[in-house]
Protein backbone atom coordinates (compact mmCIF):
# COMPACT_ATOMS: atom_id res chain seq x y z
CA UNK A 1 0.00 0.00 0.00
CA UNK A 2 1.36 3.41 -1.03
CA UNK A 3 2.09 5.65 2.00
CA UNK A 4 0.00 8.79 2.40
CA UNK A 5 1.81 11.96 1.32
CA UNK A 6 1.82 14.70 3.97
CA UNK A 7 1.13 17.60 1.60
CA UNK A 8 1.11 20.23 4.35
CA UNK A 9 4.50 19.11 5.63
CA UNK A 10 5.96 19.22 2.11
CA UNK A 11 4.38 22.65 1.47
CA UNK A 12 5.90 24.01 4.71
CA UNK A 13 9.29 22.66 3.67
CA UNK A 14 8.98 24.28 0.23
CA UNK A 15 8.13 27.65 1.76
CA UNK A 16 11.06 27.42 4.18
CA UNK A 17 13.46 26.48 1.38
CA UNK A 18 12.20 29.35 -0.80
CA UNK A 19 12.83 31.90 1.94
CA UNK A 20 16.22 30.52 2.94
CA UNK A 21 17.52 30.28 -0.63
CA UNK A 22 15.90 33.45 -2.05
CA UNK A 23 13.99 31.35 -4.55
CA UNK A 24 10.79 32.01 -6.47
CA UNK A 25 8.36 29.45 -7.87
CA UNK A 26 6.67 30.36 -11.15
CA UNK A 27 3.82 27.97 -11.93
CA UNK A 28 1.53 27.49 -14.90
CA UNK A 29 -2.25 27.35 -14.52
CA UNK A 30 -2.12 23.70 -15.59
CA UNK A 31 -0.20 22.56 -12.51
CA UNK A 32 -1.92 20.70 -9.67
CA UNK A 33 -3.76 22.81 -7.06
CA UNK A 34 -1.15 21.97 -4.40
CA UNK A 35 1.67 23.33 -6.56
CA UNK A 36 -0.34 26.44 -7.47
CA UNK A 37 -0.86 27.12 -3.76
CA UNK A 38 2.87 27.17 -2.93
CA UNK A 39 3.84 29.15 -6.05
CA UNK A 40 4.75 32.83 -5.88
CA UNK A 41 3.33 33.42 -9.35
CA UNK A 42 0.63 31.45 -11.20
CA UNK A 43 0.03 32.46 -14.78
CA UNK A 44 0.02 31.68 -18.48
CA UNK A 45 3.13 31.58 -20.66
CA UNK A 46 3.24 35.37 -21.11
CA UNK A 47 2.90 36.06 -17.39
CA UNK A 48 5.55 33.44 -16.61
CA UNK A 49 7.95 35.02 -19.11
CA UNK A 50 7.28 38.52 -17.76
CA UNK A 51 7.88 37.47 -14.16
CA UNK A 52 11.00 35.53 -15.12
CA UNK A 53 12.37 38.61 -16.88
CA UNK A 54 11.68 40.79 -13.83
CA UNK A 55 12.83 38.33 -11.16
CA UNK A 56 15.46 39.29 -8.60
CA UNK A 57 15.56 35.83 -7.03
CA UNK A 58 18.76 33.81 -6.90
CA UNK A 59 16.86 30.66 -7.88
CA UNK A 60 13.88 30.42 -10.24
CA UNK A 61 11.88 27.22 -10.04
CA UNK A 62 9.60 26.71 -13.02
CA UNK A 63 6.62 24.51 -12.20
CA UNK A 64 5.65 23.84 -15.77
CA UNK A 65 7.25 22.13 -18.76
CA UNK A 66 10.75 22.17 -20.23
CA UNK A 67 10.35 25.02 -22.75
CA UNK A 68 9.06 27.28 -19.95
CA UNK A 69 12.19 26.60 -17.88
CA UNK A 70 14.36 27.23 -20.94
CA UNK A 71 12.56 30.56 -21.43
CA UNK A 72 13.29 31.55 -17.84
CA UNK A 73 16.98 30.67 -18.29
CA UNK A 74 17.21 32.56 -21.58
CA UNK A 75 15.90 35.67 -19.80
CA UNK A 76 18.00 35.11 -16.65
CA UNK A 77 21.40 33.70 -17.69
CA UNK A 78 23.09 34.56 -14.37
CA UNK A 79 20.42 32.91 -12.19
CA UNK A 80 19.90 29.26 -11.37
CA UNK A 81 16.78 27.89 -13.07
CA UNK A 82 15.31 24.60 -11.89
CA UNK A 83 12.60 22.30 -13.24
CA UNK A 84 11.17 19.62 -10.93
CA UNK A 85 11.13 16.98 -13.68
CA UNK A 86 13.13 17.43 -16.88
CA UNK A 87 10.96 14.78 -18.50
CA UNK A 88 8.10 17.30 -18.52
CA UNK A 89 8.20 18.06 -22.22
CA UNK A 90 5.63 19.40 -24.66
CA UNK A 91 4.02 17.64 -27.62
CA UNK A 92 3.82 20.97 -29.47
CA UNK A 93 7.50 21.78 -28.96
CA UNK A 94 8.43 18.22 -29.97
CA UNK A 95 6.50 18.63 -33.23
CA UNK A 96 9.03 21.20 -34.48
CA UNK A 97 12.58 19.76 -34.73
CA UNK A 98 15.27 22.44 -35.27
CA UNK A 99 16.83 20.79 -38.34
CA UNK A 100 13.51 20.59 -40.18
CA UNK A 101 12.51 24.08 -39.08
CA UNK A 102 15.77 25.48 -40.47
CA UNK A 103 14.88 24.02 -43.88
CA UNK A 104 11.37 25.47 -43.57
CA UNK A 105 12.84 28.96 -43.09
CA UNK A 106 15.34 28.50 -45.92
CA UNK A 107 12.48 27.57 -48.26
CA UNK A 108 10.93 31.04 -47.69
CA UNK A 109 13.79 33.56 -47.82
CA UNK A 110 13.01 37.03 -46.51
CA UNK A 111 9.85 36.04 -44.66
CA UNK A 112 9.66 37.13 -41.01
CA UNK A 113 9.57 34.25 -38.54
CA UNK A 114 7.10 34.29 -35.64
CA UNK A 115 7.13 31.37 -33.23
CA UNK A 116 4.72 30.47 -30.49
CA UNK A 117 6.44 30.30 -27.10
CA UNK A 118 5.67 26.55 -26.93
CA UNK A 119 8.90 25.66 -28.73
CA UNK A 120 12.52 24.86 -27.92
CA UNK A 121 15.29 27.39 -27.34
CA UNK A 122 16.78 26.41 -30.72
CA UNK A 123 13.53 27.32 -32.49
CA UNK A 124 13.30 30.64 -30.63
CA UNK A 125 16.88 31.36 -31.72
CA UNK A 126 15.78 31.11 -35.39
CA UNK A 127 12.87 33.51 -34.83
CA UNK A 128 12.42 37.23 -35.33
CA UNK A 129 9.88 37.40 -32.51
CA UNK A 130 8.10 35.03 -30.15
CA UNK A 131 4.43 35.24 -29.21
CA UNK A 132 2.02 33.68 -26.73
CA UNK A 133 -1.69 33.06 -27.12
CA UNK A 134 -2.25 36.24 -25.08
CA UNK A 135 -0.46 38.53 -27.52
CA UNK A 136 -0.29 36.63 -30.82
CA UNK A 137 -2.88 38.78 -32.63
CA UNK A 138 -1.10 41.99 -31.56
CA UNK A 139 2.27 40.68 -32.64
CA UNK A 140 1.11 39.45 -36.05
CA UNK A 141 -0.61 42.80 -36.67
CA UNK A 142 2.57 44.66 -35.66
CA UNK A 143 4.73 43.20 -38.44
CA UNK A 144 5.18 45.35 -41.52
CA UNK A 145 6.13 43.19 -44.48
CA UNK A 146 5.03 42.44 -48.04
CA UNK A 147 6.12 38.83 -47.64
CA UNK A 148 4.12 36.05 -46.01
CA UNK A 149 4.85 35.51 -42.32
CA UNK A 150 6.15 32.12 -41.20
CA UNK A 151 4.34 30.90 -38.10
CA UNK A 152 5.21 27.85 -36.00
CA UNK A 153 4.65 25.45 -34.45
CA UNK A 154 0.88 25.42 -33.72
CA UNK A 155 -1.20 25.06 -36.89
CA UNK A 156 -4.51 25.59 -35.05
CA UNK A 157 -3.37 28.84 -33.47
CA UNK A 158 -1.99 29.83 -36.88
CA UNK A 159 -5.35 29.25 -38.58
CA UNK A 160 -7.02 31.30 -35.86
CA UNK A 161 -4.52 34.14 -36.41
CA UNK A 162 -5.21 34.18 -40.16
CA UNK A 163 -8.92 34.48 -39.41
CA UNK A 164 -8.38 37.24 -36.83
CA UNK A 165 -5.79 39.32 -38.68
CA UNK A 166 -6.31 38.57 -42.38
CA UNK A 167 -2.54 38.28 -42.76
CA UNK A 168 -0.74 35.89 -45.10
CA UNK A 169 0.75 33.21 -42.83
CA UNK A 170 2.62 30.09 -43.86
CA UNK A 171 1.98 27.57 -41.10
CA UNK A 172 4.09 24.82 -39.59
CA UNK A 173 1.97 21.71 -39.04
CA UNK A 174 2.29 21.14 -35.28
CA UNK A 175 -0.32 20.70 -32.58
CA UNK A 176 -0.92 20.19 -28.86
CA UNK A 177 -2.22 16.79 -27.74
CA UNK A 178 -4.40 18.40 -25.07
CA UNK A 179 -6.20 20.77 -27.43
CA UNK A 180 -6.46 18.19 -30.23
CA UNK A 181 -8.25 15.85 -27.85
CA UNK A 182 -11.60 17.60 -27.44
CA UNK A 183 -14.62 15.73 -28.77
CA UNK A 184 -17.14 18.00 -30.48
CA UNK A 185 -19.85 15.34 -30.16
CA UNK A 186 -19.30 15.08 -26.41
CA UNK A 187 -19.19 18.88 -26.12
CA UNK A 188 -22.54 19.18 -27.92
CA UNK A 189 -24.01 16.49 -25.68
CA UNK A 190 -22.70 18.33 -22.63
CA UNK A 191 -24.15 21.60 -23.89
CA UNK A 192 -27.53 19.88 -24.29
CA UNK A 193 -27.30 18.93 -20.62
CA UNK A 194 -26.29 22.52 -19.70
CA UNK A 195 -28.17 24.66 -22.27
CA UNK A 196 -27.43 27.90 -20.39
CA UNK A 197 -23.67 27.32 -20.37
CA UNK A 198 -21.34 29.38 -22.55
CA UNK A 199 -18.65 27.43 -24.36
CA UNK A 200 -15.17 29.01 -24.19
CA UNK A 201 -12.02 27.66 -25.82
CA UNK A 202 -8.26 28.12 -26.17
CA UNK A 203 -7.04 29.03 -29.69
CA UNK A 204 -4.83 25.92 -29.81
CA UNK A 205 -8.07 23.96 -30.25
CA UNK A 206 -9.10 22.73 -33.69
CA UNK A 207 -11.07 25.12 -35.96
CA UNK A 208 -14.34 23.18 -35.69
CA UNK A 209 -14.12 23.52 -31.89
CA UNK A 210 -13.42 27.26 -32.08
CA UNK A 211 -16.36 27.82 -34.44
CA UNK A 212 -18.86 26.87 -31.72
CA UNK A 213 -17.18 28.91 -28.97
CA UNK A 214 -18.69 32.07 -27.49
CA UNK A 215 -15.21 33.21 -26.50
CA UNK A 216 -11.71 32.23 -27.69
CA UNK A 217 -8.69 33.27 -25.66
CA UNK A 218 -5.55 32.39 -23.74
CA UNK A 219 -5.69 30.75 -20.32
CA UNK A 220 -5.48 34.17 -18.64
CA UNK A 221 -7.97 35.57 -21.15
CA UNK A 222 -10.45 32.82 -20.34
CA UNK A 223 -10.18 33.53 -16.61
CA UNK A 224 -10.71 37.25 -17.20
CA UNK A 225 -13.69 36.51 -19.44
CA UNK A 226 -15.60 34.44 -16.89
CA UNK A 227 -14.89 37.14 -14.28
CA UNK A 228 -16.44 39.93 -16.32
CA UNK A 229 -19.17 37.98 -18.14
CA UNK A 230 -22.68 37.77 -16.66
CA UNK A 231 -23.37 34.11 -17.37
CA UNK A 232 -23.33 31.58 -14.53
CA UNK A 233 -22.25 28.40 -16.35
CA UNK A 234 -19.27 27.74 -18.64
CA UNK A 235 -17.92 24.75 -20.53
CA UNK A 236 -14.16 25.29 -20.65
CA UNK A 237 -12.03 23.83 -23.47
CA UNK A 238 -8.43 23.87 -22.34
CA UNK A 239 -6.30 21.82 -19.94
CA UNK A 240 -8.40 21.07 -16.87
CA UNK A 241 -5.85 22.53 -14.45
CA UNK A 242 -7.13 26.01 -15.30
CA UNK A 243 -10.34 25.30 -13.40
CA UNK A 244 -8.63 25.62 -10.01
CA UNK A 245 -7.63 29.28 -10.36
CA UNK A 246 -10.73 30.07 -12.41
CA UNK A 247 -13.04 28.72 -9.70
CA UNK A 248 -11.22 30.77 -7.07
CA UNK A 249 -11.96 33.90 -9.12
CA UNK A 250 -15.65 32.99 -9.65
CA UNK A 251 -16.67 30.75 -6.73
CA UNK A 252 -20.38 31.37 -7.40
CA UNK A 253 -20.23 30.15 -11.03
CA UNK A 254 -20.38 26.63 -12.47
CA UNK A 255 -17.33 25.56 -14.48
CA UNK A 256 -17.42 22.36 -16.53
CA UNK A 257 -14.33 20.88 -18.25
CA UNK A 258 -14.84 20.17 -21.95
CA UNK A 259 -14.81 16.39 -22.53
CA UNK A 260 -12.03 14.57 -24.33
CA UNK A 261 -12.24 11.66 -26.77
CA UNK A 262 -10.61 9.25 -24.32
CA UNK A 263 -12.18 8.14 -21.10
CA UNK A 264 -9.90 9.12 -18.23
CA UNK A 265 -10.09 9.93 -14.55
CA UNK A 266 -11.65 13.36 -14.99
CA UNK A 267 -13.39 12.87 -18.39
CA UNK A 268 -11.50 16.02 -19.44
CA UNK A 269 -8.32 16.83 -21.33
CA UNK A 270 -5.18 16.81 -19.19
CA UNK A 271 -1.54 17.38 -20.13
CA UNK A 272 0.49 14.36 -19.00
CA UNK A 273 3.67 16.45 -19.08
CA UNK A 274 2.31 19.21 -16.82
CA UNK A 275 1.18 16.60 -14.33
CA UNK A 276 4.68 15.06 -14.11
CA UNK A 277 5.59 17.74 -11.58
CA UNK A 278 4.64 16.83 -8.02
CA UNK A 279 5.01 18.42 -4.60
CA UNK A 280 7.67 15.86 -3.72
CA UNK A 281 9.68 16.66 -6.87
CA UNK A 282 9.26 20.39 -6.25
CA UNK A 283 10.56 20.09 -2.68
CA UNK A 284 13.44 17.88 -3.82
CA UNK A 285 14.57 20.25 -6.57
CA UNK A 286 14.59 23.18 -4.15
CA UNK A 287 16.51 21.18 -1.55
CA UNK A 288 19.12 19.75 -3.95
CA UNK A 289 19.01 22.61 -6.49
CA UNK A 290 18.66 19.99 -9.23
CA UNK A 291 17.74 19.44 -12.04
CA UNK A 292 19.21 22.70 -13.29
CA UNK A 293 18.39 24.02 -16.77
CA UNK A 294 21.12 25.22 -19.12
CA UNK A 295 20.95 26.87 -22.55
CA UNK A 296 24.04 27.14 -24.73
CA UNK A 297 25.13 30.77 -24.89
CA UNK A 298 25.11 31.16 -28.72
CA UNK A 299 21.54 29.85 -28.77
CA UNK A 300 20.54 31.94 -25.76
CA UNK A 301 21.83 35.19 -27.28
CA UNK A 302 19.75 34.69 -30.42
CA UNK A 303 16.66 33.46 -28.56
CA UNK A 304 16.69 36.34 -26.05
CA UNK A 305 16.36 38.86 -28.89
CA UNK A 306 13.14 37.23 -30.05
CA UNK A 307 11.79 37.01 -26.50
CA UNK A 308 12.72 40.60 -25.65
CA UNK A 309 11.03 41.78 -28.86
CA UNK A 310 7.85 40.09 -27.64
CA UNK A 311 8.11 41.51 -24.14
CA UNK A 312 8.74 45.02 -25.48
CA UNK A 313 5.78 44.91 -27.86
CA UNK A 314 3.54 43.37 -25.20
CA UNK A 315 4.17 46.37 -22.97
CA UNK A 316 3.10 48.86 -25.66
CA UNK A 317 -0.44 49.93 -26.57
CA UNK A 318 -1.67 47.99 -29.59
CA UNK A 319 -2.10 51.08 -31.76
CA UNK A 320 1.56 52.10 -31.41
CA UNK A 321 3.07 48.69 -32.04
CA UNK A 322 5.14 48.23 -35.18
CA UNK A 323 7.96 45.97 -36.17
CA UNK A 324 10.12 46.03 -39.27
CA UNK A 325 11.63 42.76 -40.38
Amino acid sequence: MKPTVDTKKIADSIRELKERKNAIIIAHYYQTPEIQEVADVVGDSLQMAQHAAQSQADIIVVAGVYFMAETAKILNPSRKVLLPDTGAGCSLADSCPPDKFKKFIEAHPGSPVVTYVNCSAEIKAMSDIVCTSSNAVKIINSIKTDKPILFAPDVNLGKYLIQQTGRDLILWDGSCVVHENFSIDKILDLHAAYPDAKFIAHPESQPHILRIASYVGSTKGMIDFVKRDHHQQYIVATEAGILYQMQKEVPHKTLIPAPAFEDNTCACSECPYMKMNTMEKLESCLRTEQPEIFVQEPVRKKAVRALNAMLKLSAQPAQSMSMEV
